[in-house]
């Protein structure tokens, strides 16, 4: 009796436990612990505050967020600032939040003030969840306000010098972790910028030593002075959240004044007001809410071409666009395009965007797409030397992102189904695979291989067998390269030709391109040298199927991701 409780028990916790978890990952039930979002930021004075609350506002408008502004006078939990901190929690507490995220408006983690702050902040939560957000500095999205900044006032890059201004620091240690996070930051702008210098200059905060800020504001002086002197233009950024009581009563302000006697241009916006800032906060915010359906979009990027190769893409996405919100964003990787519909994604309330390579081999095109969609901070290549690197798109969304549709096994089923509208006899018959083909030997060499896991696979099928499958890749896009590939083809082609019949097969997503022009420049016919069936692998169910499967593991790992950031310790 007792081993019947016991089994019953054990089957009765596993499937409370299957069932929670299911309903977890799909995420159309009510997380156990409500998030809500203190936003932390510096107390700036009566103008700077307004625009702090503006932005803060505009945000709340969608989520569940309070403010607390905390000013340099913080000093524990019995400061005037307290209170602030104090309001802010109850409200999100008031809203049901047990679970706080920080999120810290502050460029970086080692301002005075937010170190202060932070060792005190579990004190005000009683006993809630409390998790930090990381600082501005570490999100590209303020290296694109440094980089429009100066853009502003740039004109001939090349002969430009840049002094970059940061504030704020207490002592020498402070200062080294400043100047840390905007060399990151002015790093950014050069990739995009080829300024003759870029230096940064740190004014150090007034409550500092008295000796040693003397010494380090001067330096900061001479660096600006000594800059102006030089051959070129200079532009001056300030770039901090400072004081702003009123429009003259700001630091900024103050500095174009101290420097107005000088030969150079005077950036008067410091990094607030800015758009990023909002998408900062929600693409923050976003990382720590589990998406509804409705929150989730696709963008498919296939090569696209001319209508006709359009519509057949279209006519595989087709099944898809009743259980999905896709966009199109046709092209290699063109981050106007890809801006465009993922604006478009976002305008309906889409938080969690996956992002579909639509091309043969996962490895294409993944670089340069995950550094526009900033899943990465390492530029891409560059094709030719000296040219900037692609823009990252200025987004709030979340990416997932997949390709390489040639990877599918299933494609074999496809070329197998293309091979039998034109074969007649088997045995007689050598069998040519046909693909696009890559620039490196090294990226080709990869195609070859997957393609000659698909020729295995046709063995396994082809009842009865045909006399060879063999591969090639045409490599059209490099004349040198592609030469020597025709030539190889072409004698693929005659040897089947002494004793058979040849058949090639486009292995590509739609069309033969220009496989029969360049076999032409070299003699050889179709119908006299050999039969092609052109169509490619689209339209088909497998092509489909793997949107389908690729776009549900995607939404999967963004539940499985959002299970793993509540499995954070509770501070008491």
């Amino acid at each position: 009796m007792r081993k019947k409780r016991s089994k019953r028990f054990v089957l009765g916790v596993t499937l409370f436990f299957l069932l929670s978890t299911t309903s977890l990952i799909f995420g159309e039930t009510v997380p156990e612990k409500k998030t809500g979002f203190l936003v932390l930021a510096p107390d700036r004075g009566f103008l700077g505050n307004q625009e702090i609350k503006s932005l803060f506002e505009t945000f709340k408008k969608d989520y569940p967020a309070a403010l607390a502004l905390v000013g340099s006078n913080y000093n524990g939990v019995e400061s005037e600032y307290s209170l602030y901190i104090t309001d802010a929690i109850k409200t999100l507490k008031d809203e049901g939040a047990s679970d706080i995220v920080v999120l810290p408006l502050f460029l970086s983690a080692s301002d005075p003030v937010l170190k202060k702050v932070r060792p005190h902040l579990p004190a005000y939560a009683a006993g809630a969840r409390v998790r930090w957000a990381a600082s501005l500095s570490k999100s590209h999205f303020s290296a694109q306000i440094l980089l429009d900044r100066v853009s502003e006032k740039s004109q001939n890059p090349e002969a430009e010098h840049v002094v970059v201004l940061g504030m704020g620091v207490m002592n020498e240690v402070g200062e080294a972790a400043l100047r840390a996070d905007l060399e990151k930051l002015t790093a950014y702008v050069h990739r995009y910028r080829s300024f003759k210098s870029i230096e940064i200059g740190i004014y150090y905060h007034r409550r500092a030593d008295a000796t040693l800020k003397e010494t380090k504001n001067k330096a900061v002086d001479d660096l600006v002075i000594r800059s102006a002197a030089k051959k070129g233009q200079l532009i001056v950024t300030p770039f901090f959240i400072g004081p702003k009581f009123d429009n003259r009563m700001s630091m900024t302000h103050w500095l174009s004044r101290k420097f107005k006697d000088y030969d150079l241009n005077f950036v008067n916006e410091e990094i607030i007001p800015h758009p990023n800032l909002l998408l900062w906060l929600k693409k923050t915010a976003n990382a720590y809410l589990p998406p509804s359906s409705a929150q989730v979009g696709v963008v498919i990027m296939p090569h696209g071409a001319t209508q006709p190769y359009n519509d057949v893409v279209e006519r595989v996405i087709a099944p898809l666009q009743e259980r999905y919100r896709i966009e199109m964003a046709y092209g290699m990787g063109d981050p106007a395009l890809i801006q465009e519909a993922v604006s478009r994604l976002e305008s309906e309330g889409v938080r969690r965007i996956v992002f579909v390579r639509m091309y043969s081999l996962s490895g294409q095109m993944k670089p340069l797409t995950d550094y526009i969609l900033a899943l990465t901070n390492d530029p891409p290549q560059s094709q030719h030397e000296g040219d900037a690197p692609p823009d990252q798109i200025r987004s709030a969304a979340l990416f997932s992102s997949f390709g390489g549709y040639e990877e599918a096994p299933e494609i074999a089923q496809i070329l197998h189904e293309r091979i039998g509208e034109i074969s007649k006899k088997p045995a007689d018959e050598t069998v040519i695979l046909v693909a696009h083909g890559a620039g490196s030997d090294e990226a080709n060499a990869r195609w070859l291989a997957r393609m000659k896991g698909h020729a295995e696979a046709l063995r396994d099928l082809a009842k009865p067998a045909f006399r060879a499958i063999k591969i090639a890749t045409m490599r059209e896009d490099w004349p040198e390269k592609r030469e020597v590939a025709v030539i190889q083809l072409k004698k693929m082609i005659e040897a089947g030709n002494r004793d058979g019949r040849v058949l090639l097969i486009s292995n590509r997503l739609y069309g033969a391109g220009p496989y029969e022009r360049f076999l032409k420049e070299v003699g050889l016919k179709k119908g006299e040298h050999y039969e092609m069936n052109g169509q490619g692998f689209a339209p088909h169910p497998v092509i489909t199927r793997w949107l389908e499967n690729g776009i549900a593991g995607a939404v999967r790992d963004f539940h499985e991701n959002d299970l793993k950031m509540t499995t954070v310790r509770t501070v008491k």
